[in-house]
């Protein structure tokens, strides 16, 4: 048992040593996926979750779960999986990232779906903190990528937990302004909080890009939509953040159903906060 025990450690440190460096680019970013997408191939999803997380990752199954919590109680799984990045982008800072694109299970029968992946820096190298898959028809067609270089690189050398609190709590409460927002003026309210280009993964539904869709979206099906932030992070270079919790959606179509949610924010030149991924997965009672 000792010996197997030794084996299987030694295989996820051979694993973790071939994570992607972080040199501070969206290439270096966009490089860590892809090597992550081929550790999965290659030896199993369970090992390469583990292998290229950080411990404190959650993975979205479809409730928020660590990922060692999860993937220590799985069996590498059969099936294949190929995806692929079409949007990415790094923070100023170099410290925190995210991925998204479409997915494909090839089993018994094929699956679809969008993904959004969030990254941080962890000793030199690119880990998973957030990961989070919606499912979908087959894709109506080919979004092309979109990989987002920071212009230039800044970093405080020195930052106390005094101001990543604060700087957190001013993500928080950007999101709070918008749940405010959203029950005095509707599901319309969005579209102040939206990037132009901003992206929607919703289930059931192919990738929706543009405020104008993404709201013309929400007024056609949606009456209410509540949100119970629960957790939140942000670059320290002030730039990049993202918030996940719960969403309470009341439908028009009299139905109300719960989903968790993730966020990707961008500090704008005015200094306000935007949404640039939207991503809902249900949610499990």
């Amino acid at each position: 048992m000792k010996k197997i025990f030794s084996t299987a450690i030694a295989s996820l440190l051979a694993l973790s040593a071939f994570a992607q460096k972080n040199d501070g680019t969206t290439k270096s970013l966009v490089n860590a996926e892809k090597d992550f997408a081929k550790s999965v191939a290659k030896n199993g999803d369970k090992d390469a979750y583990l292998a290229h997380s950080l411990a404190s990752a959650l993975v979205f199954r479809p409730n928020p779960v660590n990922v060692k919590t999860y993937y220590n109680a799985q069996t590498n799984s059969e099936k294949s999986v190929t995806w692929e990045p079409n949007l990415a982008q790094v923070s100023h800072s170099g410290d925190l990232g995210f991925t998204t694109g479409p997915y494909m299970v090839d089993g018994t029968e094929k699956k679809y779906g969008q993904y959004l992946s969030i990254w941080k820096s962890e000793n030199g190298k690119w880990k998973l903190a957030i990961d989070l898959e919606t499912s979908s028809n087959k894709p109506l067609g080919q979004t092309a990528a979109k990989f987002i270089e920071p212009k230039d690189h800044v970093a405080p050398k020195f930052l106390n937990e005094r101001e990543i609190k604060a700087g957190k709590d001013i993500i928080l409460t950007t999101e709070k302004t918008l749940n405010t927002f959203l029950k005095t003026h509707g599901v319309a309210a969005f579209g102040g909080f939206l990037t132009e280009d901003a992206r929607l993964l919703f289930p059931g539904n192919d990738l929706i890009t543009g405020k104008g869709k993404i709201v013309t979206f929400y007024n056609g099906m949606i009456s209410k939509i509540n949100l119970k932030t629960t957790g939140v992070d942000k670059a320290i270079g002030s730039d990049l953040a993202y918030t996940f919790g719960v969403a309470t959606i009341d439908y028009k179509a009299d139905l109300r159903e719960s989903f968790n949610y993730v966020f990707v924010y961008e500090k704008a030149a005015d200094s306000s906060w935007n949404l640039i991924v939207q991503a809902f997965v249900p949610a499990e009672r």
